[in-house]
């Protein structure tokens, strides 16, 4: 049974995860994007449960009351902490050493990809949805064609310190208009506003825009075994981006194109995405 659950880590961090399946099985780790929280993988954690998994998805650094350094000194949310935070808290889940699986959408894929480059001894196997690798999303961001420089506009209107207001008026009305467009059913949405929906929890969220310099984070190629899932109608990122992912992973690496989706995958589609992840894990046991 999917239970919330406080973690504390060795940096002093508390962090609220839904927690599910036995304390001694291979842990799972995984990690929401923006704008959601812990209920992207509601569909998910019962699955893995009941597969065995010891599942844990957390609501991230700046969305977890407990976890939440002032967004006003943005070095608090540098890259370099949003990685750490993910070897804390496979560390806080008794994996201080072993090798865990790690699954990341959106801004938690690019921090699982940046845990796969700088602590691939420590992963079993990498899942990403919708987010490229990051070497793949900046030269997807200086092509000609601008498309990608497009999809992601959102990132530089997400440096106005008007943003969380903007988003925030009206009951949130931008925010919850913005996710039912990609799909994302309303009962889902209540869901991520109740973590998201305040000014401190907005603005500490988007706290990790505005630290990263347009996400330009410098990876080598991934040895971890990959699977990558991208929804051909995502809105934000372009099939360069998704397509030219291939070349930044050597290691076992699977790409599915789940035709018709959009950016919000596990919120869209659930048997198939749950059938993909399992066989990935199965195929490449934690040890």
């Amino acid at each position: 049974m999917t239970e919330l659950q406080p973690i504390a880590t060795a940096s002093g961090l508390v962090f609220d995860a839904w927690v599910d399946g036995p304390p001694d099985g291979p842990l799972v780790l995984l990690l929401h994007g923006f704008p959601q929280s812990r209920h992207t993988w509601r569909h998910q954690l019962p699955a893995l449960a009941a597969a065995g998994y010891r599942a844990v998805a957390p609501d991230q650094r700046g969305y977890s009351p407990g976890a939440r350094p002032d967004p006003a000194d943005l070095a608090h949310y540098h890259y370099d902490h949003l990685i750490g935070d993910v070897i804390d808290l496979a560390a806080a889940c008794g994996h201080g050493s072993g090798r865990f699986h790690l699954v990341g959408h959106d801004w938690g894929g690019q921090v699982a990809w940046g845990v796969a480059d700088r602590h691939p001894d420590r992963l079993a196997s990498l899942t990403i949805l919708s987010r490229p690798h990051p070497s793949s999303f900046v030269r997807a961001l200086q092509a000609p064609d601008g498309d990608q420089k497009h999809r992601s506009r959102h990132h530089r209107a997400f440096l106005s310190a008007d943003t969380a207001r903007l988003l925030l008026e009206d009951d949130g009305r931008r925010l919850r208009q913005g996710l039912v467009d990609g799909g994302v059913p309303p009962e889902a949405v209540a869901d991520y506003l109740s973590v998201l929906g305040t000014p401190a929890a907005l603005e500490a969220a988007l706290g990790w825009y505005r630290a990263q310099a347009e996400l330009r984070a410098s990876l080598g190629k991934i040895t971890v075994p990959t699977l990558y899932l991208w929804g051909d109608a995502d809105s934000s990122v372009s099939r360069m981006a998704a397509e030219g992912t291939a070349e930044f992973v050597t290691g076992p690496f699977r790409f599915e194109v789940l035709s018709g989706l959009g950016h919000f995958i596990t919120d869209q589609l659930v048997e198939p995405v749950n059938a993909l992840l399992l066989q990935h894990l199965r195929s490449f046991p934690a040890r």
